[in-house]
């Protein structure tokens, strides 16, 4: 059996693993190369590996093979490496005989001369008999060898025939292959070779060259012609231009010997040459294409056309070379050309067969010498490769993570794929610090033992060993024993020369004392010593040899096939903890502790030069959470480390205003926020309207950063005094400080707007932007003014909780009575609050109920207080006059109040006066729809929580069928409460609930469910809409902005309001007056249309004669109605007493004079009317499903109908068109129980619709089975359902995994939407289903197999998720007819060589506040903007030259710079202006890949330029010391109006107009300021004019934009 690598050809080896095709022999099996259908060559071992199932795939061309029934041992055989193998092993054994011979007939001449000095030195007779004896055995074993040699003989010669008959015919066919592919290699060689001369301009470099300098002076002088012509016409214009220059420009003559004219006349120095030798048995053809040295054209024919050969090679054989190895030498090739044979490349010829075989070194050529090798091949066509390729070091920092050739390795084992930006599995081999360590993929550990393999087998060769005239080089290299029987590949660092103290470049072996490696496959340093004992140069060699083994050329170019299997990489953002020692020894063990040796998920998060910036995460080092843990934020929480912050660490962080103290005897309203005990609590002042926005702001700001995943707000190291937004239990977000480190990563905080404490988790806390450190804290710290405990010292849990229900979060009125240090509780005294002033002393009230005691003198717990008044409410002014001149009004008044509060009524009774109730807005749904409380209820309502939670607190759950409008109670908050069901609860037990008392909505687990007593049914809160106004901009419907503003200012606010008109209609329409912080009641509606939210409703002339006065008479016995528990009306008698009738009786005015009045508008009951929904579409399987789409609606929701819906939706038309003959007659209803409903169309049929909202004399519906939604009068819509048997036929659906820009769905992506889906049949991926069918289904759509979610990103509509973006994508495309097999040459193809520069620098701005002059560049948006500051940014200089000079000597030579080759984001380049000069640039994207256009951003100006390649340059590098002159800040205090009424607006901003842009343009006209506000997330400043007011002022005053 033939030793892998000793006289071994090159063919019989396997590409894949390396090792050597053996034949079968004695009892052991073989390693037979077999044939793919591809034509790719793999021995047995290989294919049985890489099998799966029936097929098997080819691990180059990925083209799956079927197996024969036999399986892989039933493959085809390539008889061509047998052939191989086998004359080898032939010849070796010729070899062996001949040698064999040689050494029996030395031995036997030797050993006669020995026998004969023997028989002369020795005279002894010979034992006859012996003799005699011996010869006869032998004969008879003769006899017997004889008849064993007469039978193979015969078996020999009867086979022959056979084989020759057999072997023929295999030859016959071979030869015919071998010929057929050859002429197929040749003729695909010369296609290449002509495809190669339109590229042949790159060989003539004198010429281009000279030709763009002419370039350049033709256009530098049509630059000064035009020049010269403006300053011609407008002679004033020279004192802006270098006239002299301009002129010098346009008189400097044409020297045509200053120009190189001869280069055209140069030939190329290619030729192509032919060469051929035949032989009997074997024909060698060589095709090359060669480079001689460029000389003059001639008319002699080139040089190159006649038969020859050269050694010189052409840059152009790196793809397309061939080069002959002809069986007939008896030598092997020369080293020079061995070094350039290429490893790897095959030829073309072999796709569809066998392919060529790889070059090794180290192989023997000899073996196709023989006459006999019938197995050799008759014609070898092989591929050249550059020399520089295959030298070309490999890469070794992170560009590994996406390299070229890693991923083609990663291809072919067909198990890897790209791994940039996406989270991985790796091993930590190597930690030098956590800015410095080494990882390897968990997913390349099959390759890493392949390679381990391929290392220890070639250390084991004879010719990996160093010799005496080998040297050790710095940066080769060389194989490094990691341990006893394993060797690893390392790069040469250091090398120290016995005798010389200081480090060498190369030394030769047997002179080296140590040498320094890097282990490229680990990221380990090591230094090795060298020791002889003896120091002769055998010891020497021995002892290099026993620890280092060296690479050859050959074996240099195998290994680097792979890449280095460390990957260098740093934890982002991660410095010392303490920066001026560095990184501590605490810092990397417990790096090593933590990361061990298990395998670690990595996520790369950005490059940095030669490391690769990721975070580690681990998984949970306790069972507890199932959360992986982040190393970087574990060496932070346990202070080895710390995140990088550009404060310094003098600098203080910055703290909260403190809050504003009251005046002192002043009585001011105020909320009470927080409770620990009458000593310690804290209040917020409520005249503050800006507070009022803050909540909502900061949720706006942080929930944005957290469904994003923005981490760059996250806390994982808080200080004490540190000011942060932390979530409390809630989920909302507020203002707080840290104030202390209970352990186990928690923090203890203060809500420095409520004054309540918490210990919450670090991933509970962000950290707070500068915005909301302008409003100062607003909880402020008081105490009981004139009250101690009881005891003296403690206060009692009773005192406590009964100060908690006087006054926690409760509106009283204040009084601070004294001044004290801020660090102190400010003294007040508490009054309860109400609408007409202060009431009772709540200090008093404890002391009454002897839970207190004053500290100067105890007051009797029965005194009143100063001013207090009898009555809790005043008595309405027509109450005060009908009860004249009876006795003790202000008792009576007081029995009839506490009458009514005893009086239980659990429906709400709306009082006889509907003039200025007083009320409290429980709960806002848009100006059109919002509840309220009565204030006199408020007793009625606390006895009504008492009882509910008395009867269904300690009832069990029952199973209890919950239908729509049943009433219930609901446990919501731990708090048992009446409620309503919205609609029928489904199988997910999950029920929609309307509190009875407050109007919102909640969604509870049936489980919080009982049945509520028939006594207890009813509500307290009335829904009303405003009246008078409409919503603005001509909608039907309120906007977002009026909403939240309504909401805003009205959630829990007390309002007066006046009833309009007395109906069982909800909401009922009312005026509500608010006050504002000047004490004036505004009315609600004056508001609004003074924000430009609503429009005033225009009123009929003849609305004051139809509207019955409030002042008419009434009858003595009035009917009050009020709402049953069914929601019925009813007619309840009512008798009042005549000392508290508020009228007149009506006797008195009939004697009375009165003018005459028209009679009261009597009103006309609507009819009450209830339908259900129509029932839900039946929902398709998940999977691929062909819809046809209906409508698109304005929040992108995409509706559909499938297949079989379209034939029933034929069918219900018929059906319901014949089942309707005549209009039914027209009534007036109560829309609000009305959900589905029969709709006319616009084309006088009937459709079936489900009513959304009702607006005034028009309802907003939706067609169910089609998605449209209509506004339409109520005269076309009828409370009945239309074939309610039949389900909804339209489902909507939305995009899987794409968030639209600017959070919603904007006018154009609809529009386009709209365009390409509407009545078209698409193909869809339903991904998810909803649990409530009539949610939109989660699908995937295709246009003729294209995925409209990545039209719309590419479009810019919108975006991917980042867990949709790093994911395969699902296919929705329509199964593809078979693509045509694209023959796509990857040759040439090489990585980047270029280095990676880094990024631009910046200048320094001043400190945050001060003022400095600046110069705008260019205006992305009016508040987005690129500028320069001037003062303190002279240009500076390196090496004595400004910027402006480095360019224009650079610009001078610029083609003498290559092309820009690598193309990373925010790469550093230089790119050509319109007007023709280079200029700095950074690369932002890809624009076009046909032909390939880049978007680059010139980093001077700002401005954007999309550029081809050829008009990018590579940068030189001390470019980059230059500041960059461009900064692009956000300009604060204004941004895009909520409303745009510009027709024309910016294209990549909607949200801003043109006519904004271009105005302000104009404002920055003039000499600009500007101060820093804020630098992180984002550079933000102010700008202001030449007068110090801000520029941004006339924008907002013009409306085109809105304070922000």
């Amino acid at each position: 059996m033939m030793h892998r690598g000793e006289n071994s050809p090159s063919a019989a080896i396997c590409k894949l693993c390396g090792e050597v095709f053996t034949l079968p022999e004695d009892e052991v099996d073989g390693n037979l190369p077999r044939v793919l259908l591809c034509g790719h060559i793999y021995c047995t071992s290989c294919l049985r590996s890489i099998q799966c199932g029936s097929v098997i795939t080819c691990p180059e061309c990925e083209v799956k093979s079927t197996l024969p029934e036999g399986g892989v041992y039933c493959l085809q055989e390539d008889s061509r490496i047998i052939g191989l193998i086998y004359t080898a092993k032939m010849n070796k054994m010729k070899s062996l005989h001949c040698d064999r011979s040689r050494n029996r007939r030395r031995n036997k001449l030797s050993s006669s001369s020995e026998i004969k000095s023997n028989t002369e030195d020795v005279d002894q007779p010979a034992d006859i008999e012996k003799i005699e004896r011996v010869v006869d055995e032998a004969l008879v074993q003769a006899a017997e060898n004889l008849a064993q040699l007469e039978h193979i003989h015969e078996t020999l010669t009867t086979g022959l025939a056979e084989q020759v008959k057999r072997e023929g015919a295999r030859l016959e066919m071979e030869i015919k292959q071998a010929a057929d592919k050859a002429f197929h290699a040749i003729q695909k060689w010369r296609d290449v070779q002509l495809t190669q001369l339109t590229k042949l301009e790159a060989q003539f470099s004198a010429s281009r060259a000279e030709a763009c300098h002419v370039q350049e002076k033709i256009k530098a002088l049509e630059i000064a012609m035009q020049m010269a012509r403006e300053v011609r016409r407008v002679p004033f214009l020279e004192q802006y231009c270098t006239l002299d220059k301009v002129l010098e420009t346009l008189q400097a003559p044409v020297d045509n010997q200053s120009f190189n004219m001869k280069c055209i006349t140069m030939g190329s120095g290619m030729s192509c040459v032919f060469q051929s030798e035949s032989l009997s048995q074997s024909l060698a053809v060589s095709l090359k294409m060669e480079v001689s040295s460029p000389k003059h054209l001639s008319k002699t024919p080139p040089k190159g056309s006649h038969l020859g050969s050269s050694n010189r090679k052409s840059p152009l054989q790196r793809a397309e070379g061939r080069k002959c190895m002809s069986p007939s030498r008896n030598k092997p090739p020369s080293p020079q050309k061995q070094d350039k044979e290429s490893p790897g490349v095959y030829s073309h010829s072999s796709r569809g067969s066998s392919p060529s075989p790889r070059p090794r070194r180290g192989s023997n050529t000899s073996s196709h010498s023989s006459g006999s090798d019938i197995g050799t091949p008759d014609v070898i066509v092989e591929e050249l490769l550059e020399e520089g390729q295959e030298h070309a070091l490999p890469p070794t920092g992170p560009e590994l993570a996406n390299d070229k050739w890693r991923i083609q390795r990663r291809r072919k084992n067909q198990i890897f794929g790209n791994k940039r930006n996406v989270t991985q599995w790796v091993v930590v081999t190597h930690v030098v610090n956590p800015s410095h360590f080494y990882v390897r993929y968990v997913a390349e550990k099959r390759e890493s033992e392949i390679l381990s393999k391929k290392i220890n087998c070639f250390c084991s060769r004879d010719s990996c060993h160093f010799t005496s005239s080998d040297t050790v080089e710095t940066g080769s290299m060389i194989f490094v024993k990691w341990k006893e029987g394993l060797w690893c590949r390392a790069s040469v660092v250091e090398v120290l020369q016995i005798g010389l103290v200081e480090a060498v470049k190369a030394c030769k072996v047997t002179q080296l004392a140590s040498v320094r490696v890097f282990f490229l496959d680990y990221g380990l340093t090591k230094s090795i010593t060298v020791q002889s004992e003896e120091g002769t140069t055998e010891s020497s060699l021995k002892a290099v040899n026993k620890h280092l083994r060296k690479v050859g050329e050959a074996l240099n170019v195998e290994l680097g096939h792979f890449a280095p299997q460390a990957i260098r990489c740093s934890l982002k953002d991660l410095v010392p903890y303490d920066l001026t020692k560095g990184w501590s020894k605490e810092a990397q063990v417990e790096f090593r502790s933590v990361v061990s040796s298990a395998a670690v998920e990595m996520r790369p998060l950005g490059q940095d030069r030669d490391s690769l910036l990721v975070d580690l995460r681990k998984a949970p080092m306790d069972q507890s959470s199932d959360v992986p843990i982040s190393v970087r934020e574990y060496l932070v929480f346990i202070e080895v480390a710390r995140f990088y912050s550009p404060v310094t660490l003098s600098r203080r962080p910055l703290l909260y205003y403190p809050p504003i103290y009251p005046k002192i005897n002043t009585e001011l309203n105020a909320v009470v926020s927080h409770i620990n005990n009458p000593a310690d609590f804290y209040i917020q002042l409520v005249d503050n309207m800006e507070s009022l926005l803050l909540s909502a702001k900061l949720q706006d700001c942080y929930n944005a950063t957290t469904v994003a995943g923005q981490d760059d707000l996250c806390i994982y190291c808080p200080v004490i005094g540190q000011a942060c937004v932390a979530r409390y239990d809630d989920k909302l977000w507020y203002r707080a400080q840290v104030i202390g480190h209970p352990g186990g990563r928690k923090v203890e905080v203060r809500f420095v707007d409520f004054g309540n404490k918490k210990i919450l988790s670090v991933s509970d806390l962000r950290k707070i932007k500068d915005e909301f450190f302008a409003l100062p804290s607003m909880a402020v710290h008081c105490c009981l003014s004139n009250v101690i405990a009881l005891d003296g010292e403690t206060w009692s849990d009773a005192c406590t909780n009964r100060f908690i229900s006087l006054a926690h979060q409760k509106l009283v009125t204040i009084v601070a009575t004294g001044r004290v240090p801020k660090t102190e509780p400010l003294p007040v005294k508490l009054f309860e609050s109400g609408l007409n002033g202060p009431l009772s002393n709540i200090a008093e009230l404890l002391v009454q109920e002897e839970l207190a005691c004053f500290k100067d003198k105890p007051k009797s717990k029965h005194a009143r207080p100063p001013g207090e008044d009898s009555t809790i409410w005043d008595p309405p002014l027509e109450l005060g006059l009908a009860t004249e001149g009876l006795d003790s009004p202000d008792q009576k008044v007081l029995k009839k109040q506490d009458e009514d509060l005893l009086e239980f009524q659990p429906q709400l009774k709306l009082p006889a006066q509907l003039k200025d109730l007083k009320v409290r807005v429980c709960h806002v749904n848009s100006p059109s729809s919002f509840y309220v409380q009565f204030t006199q209820y408020d007793s009625q309502l606390k006895s009504i929580c008492e009882l509910v939670k008395k009867e269904c607190a300690l009832m069990e759950p029952q199973d209890v069928v919950w239908k729509a409008d049943m009433y219930c109670a609901a446990q919501i908050n731990g708090v048992w409460e009446r409620g309503q069901i919205c609609s029928d609860v489904t199988s997910s037990n999950i029920a929609e609930v309307i509190r009875c008392d407050h109007g919102n909505k909640v969604k509870l687990h049936v489980s919080n469910l009982r049945p509520l007593p028939t006594s207890l049914m009813g509500s307290l809160a009335l829904e009303c809409t405003l009246t008078d106004i409409r919503p603005a901009g001509g909608r039907s419907t309120w906007t977002a902005t009026a909403c939240d503003l309504f909401s805003h200012y009205l959630t829990g606010a007390s309002a007066v309001m006046t009833i309009k008109e007395l109906t069982d209609e909800r909401p009922a329409p009312v005026t509500l007056f608010c006050s504002n912080k000047m004490g004036q009641f505004v009315s609600i509606a004056d508001f609004l249309a003074s924000e430009g939210l609503a429009l005033r409703e225009r009123k009929p002339r003849d609305a004051d004669i139809q509207k019955p006065k409030e002042t008419d008479a009434q009858s003595p016995v009035s009917e009050t109605q009020t709402f049953s528990s069914a929601g019925e009306k009813r007619n309840t008698p009512h008798h009042p007493t005549p000392p508290l009738n508020p009228f007149p009786p009506q006797s008195s005015l009939i004697s009375t004079p009165t003018p005459p009045k028209p009679a009261p508008r009597t009103i006309m009951s609507a009819e009450k009317v209830k339908t259900e929904l129509y029932l839900p579409p039946e929902l398709p399987c998940l999977g691929h499903i062909q819809m046809n789409v209906s409508a698109i609606g304005e929040d992108g929701l995409i509706y559909t109908r499938t297949q079989y819906a379209e034939c029933q939706l034929e069918q219900l038309r018929e059906r319901i068109q014949q089942s309707l003959k005549t209009l039914p007659r027209q009534k007036p209803y109560t829309w609000k129980s009305v959900l589905g409903c029969a709709v006319i169309g616009p084309d006088m049929l009937w459709y079936r619709g489900q009513l959304l909202e009702v607006l005034g004399g028009h309802v907003k519906v939706q067609y169910v089975d089609y998605g449209l939604l209509e506004n339409i009068p109520v005269v076309h819509v009828y409370p009945m359902l239309l074939c309610d048997d039949v389900p909804q036929l339209c489902m909507p659906c939305q995009l899987h995994g794409v968030n639209p820009v600017g959070g919603r769905w904007q006018r154009d992506a609809v529009a386009l939407l709209r365009e390409v889906l509407l009545n078209r049949c698409v193909d869809i991926q339903v991904v998810e289903l909803p649990t409530d069918p009539r949610e939109p289904l989660t699908v995937e759509l295709s246009l003729d197999g294209l995925s409209l979610s990545r039209i719309l990103c590419h479009l810019e509509h919108a975006t991917l998720e980042r867990t949709i973006s790093t994911q395969k994508v699902h296919s929705v495309m329509s199964p593809a007819p078979f693509l045509d097999d694209w023959d796509i040459d990857p040759e040439g193809l090489r990585g980047p060589e270029e280095p990676v520069l880094g990024p631009f620098i910046y200048p320094k701005l001043p400190q945050e506040g001060e003022q400095f002059q600046v110069r705008v560049k260019h205006l992305l948006t009016p508040n987005e903007l690129f500028l320069w500051p001037l003062e303190g940014t002279a240009d500076v200089e390196v090496d004595g030259e400004t910027l402006d000079e480095a360019l224009t000597r650079i610009n001078a030579n610029i083609y003498s710079l290559p092309q820009l080759s690598n193309f990373p984001h925010g790469g550093p380049c230089l790119a050509e202006y319109s007007d023709g000069k280079y200029y700095r640039a950074k690369l932002m994207r890809f624009t076009s890949v046909e032909p390939i256009m880049l978007l680059v951003q010139h980093v001077d100006f700002g401005s954007d330029d999309t550029l081809p390649v050829s008009k990018l340059r590579r940068m030189p590098v001390e470019l980059l010391r230059f500041p960059s002159r461009a900064l692009k800040v956000k300009v604060a205090g204004f941004k895009a109006p909520s409303v745009n009424r510009e027709e024309h607006v910016l294209p990549y901003s909607p949200g801003w107009s043109v006519k904004a842009a271009m105005d302000m343009i104009d404002l920055l006209h003039s000499n600009i300021t500007a101060s820093v506000v804020a630098r992180e997330p984002e550079l933000t400043v102010l700008l202001y004019d030449e007068d110090g007011e801000l520029v941004h002022l006339p924008l907002v005053s013009s409306g085109l934009a809105e304070l922000e």
